[in-house]
């Protein structure tokens, strides 16, 4: 891991391409809550997709942005290329938040920004790891795959960020 890494304080900080290959800055996010997501096509969770989707039509006005990542981790349940990927999420879930090329999230080749996360509140443990990240784009808290984006305590911690 690149000594940056560890000099990061936000998430701001980082720039990855989008799943259209264009390089995407964190810091176009400043003022922005943020819910970083690792997602997979072909994991249990997958249907979260669904959930993450109508979290962001819910909030985006108000200023939150939910950010997926796809990831072939655990599993190996992200087999496909990022035209793939971006083409079932698009044709499935009418996904419209920005999605990121794919990336590994934990390992030897852990990407930077997963790095900071994982640094900061731990390791994504499996697919559909919820990171939010306040509007200074510091990590709030890490929800595991389990709670689900429809759950109580992710809405109220989101409802949370987005008043402060």
């Amino acid at each position: 891991m690149s000594t940056a890494l560890f000099a990061a304080s936000s998430v701001h900080e980082f720039t990855l391409p989008s799943i259209d290959g264009a390089p995407a800055p964190l810091a176009q996010y400043n003022g922005k809550v943020l819910l970083l997501v690792n997602v997979a096509s072909k994991c249990g969770y997958t249907p979260q997709y669904e959930g993450l989707e109508a979290l962001y039509q819910k909030y985006k006005d108000r200023g939150l942005v939910v950010l997926g990542f796809p990831a072939n981790n655990f599993g190996a349940q992200e087999p496909g290329t990022n035209e793939e990927i971006k083409t079932f999420c698009t044709r499935n879930y009418k996904v419209t938040f920005p999605m990121y090329s794919k990336i590994s999230v934990k390992g030897g080749d852990q990407t930077p920004l997963y790095g900071f996360l994982s640094t900061k509140a731990g390791e994504p443990k499996w697919n559909f790891t919820k990171y939010l990240a306040g509007k200074d784009g510091q990590i709030i808290q890490r929800f595991d795959s389990g709670v689900k984006p429809d759950s109580p305590e992710l809405a109220q911690a989101i409802e949370a960020a987005l008043t402060r």
